[in-house]
């Protein structure tokens, strides 16, 4: 039976013994009858308003009175009481099981989401990925303008085709060979030849694969990366950013980098624990040497450190008849040419420079791709696509065509700079309103304070063209004025050329007195 009690008026809170007594007495209108607590109306009302008197008793530690459901059936009229059964044990239970039971289906779902392996113990597991058989398959015919590389490289198929040819001699395989280069060298391609020509499985990740946000995942995965590679033997195992788990332990200062200390530490101990004779060999490859731990990189674990520098004149051709295999060529087309006006590319570089080339070509709708194409290309990848669309004054057009014939008129009347190729004033996607392109006649390894401080000049002639011809310089030769700096201060701090300060390197200047530092 529902009773509606009237929630207006004041609430009176009883005691459980006055609320008995008063029951007994029959001074009690209305009663609702809770597991813990008692509300209800008494027949009394309020002298001021008029309004029942509403009242409250806490049941806590009577809950048991078994008398009580008699007194109300003869107490309070017509039966006007509603008691509220307390839930059984059973459904205590059902709300929160229910919910704690969603919350761990949740949680397994994120858990097997996470990395896409499909379990909760798949978290800690290597996500290296296995090359093996004629899939993908890379050789040393792949790798162009690296030929001393390869040589080196060659000894490690060797190794893990007749390791016996080495051991018999009191040899010992090297464990570790550590690829330094820049970026897009072709570090990745030269691993994955070493094991195509091998034709063993090869194990490719990143060093940040091994970094999670938990501790200890990290030492996980590197135990159960090299579990595998023991389980596949003879194999490659390849490191790509190594620095990203092989930095300096307490660089970041005390307490840092637990996790990847952690890594770190056992990638050490498994390094020192297989046996390289068994024919796993593990390759890594990094940008940053200088940022290794010491202990990483000594003599037991990578025994050989291989640079993987930028092609030179000859090697940038070679990589370029790699890459344009597939494209097909004008008969007159010298890639000897195209080489020598991309110095300072490397491989990667380069076959976006072919991928370039052809799309010019098929959007002009050529069937074959000339010596245009590239240089279009060439101009794309340095300095950006151009904006014929992009208005500007007549007063900015002229300021440009001063500025850049001013680059240009420099660098011709100065010895030992490279000669000039083209000179646009047509804006281009980096935010250049023209340029200047140089095309050097050959590589140039080492350069003499006068080859610098011409190159400072050239920089600086586009902003003396400027006022000379107009006046004053414009905002358009900040570049210029930040790569003329970059240059002086090398000039200074690195290569010792500073009449005043000497033949002496600051790049380390931490104790430096005040007027050397007031003079650098």
């Amino acid at each position: 039976m529902a009773v509606a009690l009237r929630l207006q008026g004041p609430v009176k809170t009883l005691p459980y013994g006055q609320f008995r007594k008063q029951l007994e007495r029959g001074e009690i209108a209305s009663v609702r009858l809770g597991p813990t607590l008692i509300e209800g109306r008494l027949l009394a009302v309020n002298p001021q308003d008029g309004r029942p008197i509403r009242f409250r008793v806490s049941r806590v530690g009577m809950e048991h009175d078994e008398d009580l459901i008699r007194l109300l059936d003869v107490h309070v009229p017509g039966g006007n009481y509603e008691a509220e059964t307390a839930p059984s044990p059973l459904q205590t239970l059902i709300f929160p099981g229910g919910l704690f039971l969603l919350m761990l289906l949740a949680f397994s779902w994120v858990v097997s989401r996470s990395g896409g392996m499909g379990s909760a113990m798949a978290f800690a597991k290597s996500r290296a990925r296995v090359y093996t058989g004629n899939a993908q398959r890379v050789t040393f015919e792949d790798v162009a303008g690296h030929d001393e590389v390869v040589i080196e490289l060659k000894e490690i198929v060797e190794f893990l085709q007749t390791p016996g040819k080495y051991c018999s001699l009191g040899g010992r395989v090297p464990k570790g060979v550590l690829l330094i280069g820049a970026p897009g060298t072709g570090k990745t391609l030269l691993a994955r030849a070493v094991a195509g020509e091998a034709g063993v499985p090869f194990f490719s990740l990143s060093g940040s694969d091994f970094v999670e946000l938990f501790v200890g995942v990290g030492a996980s995965r590197v135990r159960n990366l090299f579990a595998r590679a023991q389980a596949k033997a003879p194999c490659l195992i390849f490191i790509d950013e190594l620095d990203a788990i092989g930095k300096a332990r307490g660089a970041g200062g005390p307490g840092s980098h637990d996790e990847r200390d952690q890594t770190l530490n056992q990638l050490l101990v498994e390094m020192d624990g297989f046996d390289a004779n068994r024919g796993i060999i593990l390759l890594a490859a990094t940008n940053r040497p200088e940022t290794l731990d010491q202990a990483l990189v000594r003599p037991g674990r990578f025994d050989r450190q291989v640079v993987v520098d930028r092609p030179d004149l000859i090697g940038r051709e070679q990589i370029l008849k790699v890459h344009a295999r597939a494209v097909p060529l004008e008969e007159t087309i010298n890639l000897r040419q195209v080489a020598a006006i991309t110095p300072g590319f490397v491989g990667a570089d380069l076959a976006n420079l072919v991928n370039e080339a052809a799309l010019l070509a098929a959007r002009r709708g050529k069937t074959t791709v000339g010596l245009p194409e590239f240089e279009e290309g060439i101009e794309r990848l340095i300095a950006g696509p151009e904006k014929r669309q992009r208005l500007l004054r007549r007063e900015e057009k002229n300021r440009i065509a001063f500025h850049e014939a001013g680059h240009a008129l420099v660098a011709r009347k100065l010895p030992e700079t490279d000669p000039v190729h083209k000179i646009s004033i047509i804006g281009r996607g980096n935010g250049a309103l023209g340029y200047t392109l140089y095309r050097p006649e050959e590589d140039r390894l080492l350069h003499t304070r006068t080859s610098l401080e011409n190159a400072v000049s050239s920089l600086l002639g586009g902003a003396l063209a400027e006022e000379l011809a107009l006046g004053e310089a414009s905002d358009g030769c900040s570049s210029d004025l930040r790569r003329a700096t970059q240059i002086a201060r090398r000039m200074v701090v690195e290569f010792g050329m500073s009449p005043v300060l000497g033949r002496l390197n600051y790049l380390k200047d931490s104790g430096l007195s005040g007027p050397t530092a007031a003079e650098l």
